[in-house]
């Protein structure tokens, strides 16, 4: 028997050793799903869940909480990052899954690479998301136009004291490179 259409979109190539892999996925996806159902029910945040894994355990867990810690940045994904890096006590998430009940918008896609996460999966896409009033549309539409043309503007004013920042950051020779 073939194996169904949402193993191939929940295992990552090269990951997959069968059904198992998709059970342990859809175990980790309710899980975020049910942080974020908390949320909802308790009035802390938007409908979104996250749970990150590594080998086999959850290193981190995240629910929106925008709205009871009065936070734009405290989304799920970049809570459970929070969590995680707390926990395993680096900023690294390399070899690290993201299980999310909804696709990540782009803050939190963005905070997902600089964790060096490896993979993510989702259970809902951002159509869903819009559906029901969180559109992200707008942050994809303006991260595609020039720095000049976004609905909040950007312009550069070069000082030589912001260069010299980053010389004196390659010439630290005990820095941590992240």
């Amino acid at each position: 028997m073939p194996l169904c259409p949402v193993f191939w979109r929940l295992v990552a190539p090269g990951k997959a050793s069968g059904y198992a892999a998709v059970i342990e996925a859809v175990e980790y996806l309710l899980r975020a799903i049910e942080l974020g159902a908390g949320t909802v029910r308790s009035g802390r945040g938007g409908p979104f869940g996250a749970v990150i894994v590594r080998g086999a355990a959850i290193i981190g867990e995240g629910a929106n909480s925008v709205i009871a810690l009065r936070d734009p940045t405290a989304h799920a994904e970049v809570q459970a990052i929070r969590d995680a890096c707390a926990r395993v006590r680096n900023f690294s998430l390399a070899g690290a899954t993201l299980y999310a009940s909804s696709e990540p918008c782009p803050m939190c896609l963005a905070a997902i690479y600089w964790a060096r996460i490896e993979s993510i999966v989702f259970a809902s896409p951002r159509t869903a998301a819009a559906r029901a009033g969180f559109d992200d549309s707008v942050f994809y539409d303006e991260l595609a136009k020039d720095p000049a043309e976004r609905a909040v503007p950007m312009r550069q004013l070069e000082l030589p004291e912001g260069l010299a920042l980053f010389d004196e950051w390659m010439a630290k020779g005990d820095k941590v490179r992240y």
